[in-house]
């Protein structure tokens, strides 16, 4: 017995009256909802047949069907295959977005509320790790007679800034020729690289030590803090509106998986540089997720950086929503973060 084009017809009618409904399908309905030509017997013998193959499950013996996790799976690579994805959804996201944000952290926090937003599941947004992070420019901005504030903007937008010291002899013109200088030196190269080429750069700028050595200590700081990852939520409740969630030992576990984050971090690192991943109930590796799915997309700072975006929910989730609302995303994150901010 194989899938034919029949049966996928009647799994797909099943799966997206599921997903509607969270109720049970049987024969009857997706004779009267969707024309396909076929009786219900027809249908029902279909259904049984699709069982068999381990794409349907039964909750009760009177109940009509559901789907299995393998359905999901067929599914979802059928939406893949077929370039599925509207592209409609790209106005959504950027509607909210007319005011460019000045740092990465309010982009993040502003993508998490936007994702949970439209598809109203819990949404999952990884910043790059700052160790990986590039150098864009470094600015020194005089406070003070003997501080400055220095500035570094990355490949993802101003990352940090502090206020280091400097010798009283360090004017305005004198801290903008030495950051066109560091600059110069240093931009495209990482946190750590950078580091690494200040030792270098205080044999040539002597007068300037003091202030170099502000600099590397500032660098040396944010690279210790940017050894992991950063993962924002949003929309977190969102699950306990659907029904398979009424339950509240199982509501507790889902969220107690979101309070740690640790598990969720290594599922998003592991996504890699795919367009997409989708991950469906077992296939998460998370006992607490096991009825649930991750769908995960990628945004780039730049051709060496790049961030992971998601959405989390109940199996029967709209997965042709999400890819599209991902994938728009995706586009934005890279757009907003990725261009040219010199």
């Amino acid at each position: 017995m194989t899938m034919d084009a029949r049966k996928f017809r009647i799994l797909q009618a099943i799966i997206d009256d599921y997903i509607l409904t969270a109720i049970p399908v049987g024969s009857r309905t997706i004779s009267k909802k969707y024309e396909m030509g076929l009786s219900s017997a027809t249908i029902r013998n279909e259904m049984s047949d699709l069982e068999e193959l381990g794409y349907l499950d039964q909750p009760h013996v009177s109940a009509g069907r559901i789907p299995s996790a393998k359905a999901y799976r067929l599914y979802v690579d059928q939406l893949l295959k077929n370039g599925s994805i509207r592209t409609g959804d790209a106005a959504d996201v950027r509607a909210y977005f007319t005011n460019r944000a000045q740092q990465m952290e309010d982009v993040i926090s502003r993508a998490a509320q936007v994702l949970s937003g439209l598809t109203h599941y819990t949404s999952l947004v990884m910043s790059p790790k700052g160790a990986e992070l590039r150098i864009r420019t470094l600015q020194l901005v005089p406070v003070s007679s003997q501080s400055a504030l220095l500035v570094i903007v990355t490949d993802g937008g101003i990352m940090r800034d502090s206020v280091i010291r400097v010798g009283s002899d360090m004017d305005a013109d004198a801290l903008y020729a030495v950051s066109r200088t560091l600059t110069e030196r240093l931009g495209g190269h990482t946190l750590s690289e950078a580091l690494a080429l200040i030792k270098e750069t205080e044999r040539d700028m002597r007068a300037e030590r003091q202030v170099l050595s502000g600099v590397a200590e500032f660098l040396d700081a944010v690279d210790s803090e940017g050894g992991k990852a950063k993962l924002t939520l949003g929309g977190a409740s969102n699950i306990l509106n659907f029904p398979e969630y009424s339950d509240v030992e199982k509501a507790k576990c889902f969220l107690s998986v979101l309070e740690t984050k640790e598990k969720l971090l290594k599922l998003m690192e592991n996504h890699g540089e795919m367009a997409f991943t989708v991950r469906i109930g077992p296939e998460t590796g998370i006992p607490e997720l096991e009825d649930c799915s991750l769908v995960t997309a990628t945004y780039r700072l730049s051709d060496n950086t790049h961030g992971t975006i998601g959405v989390i929910g109940p199996t029967r989730m709209q997965y042709g929503r999400v890819l599209s609302v991902l994938s728009a995303m995706g586009k934005q994150l890279t757009d907003l973060l990725g261009r040219d901010k010199e």
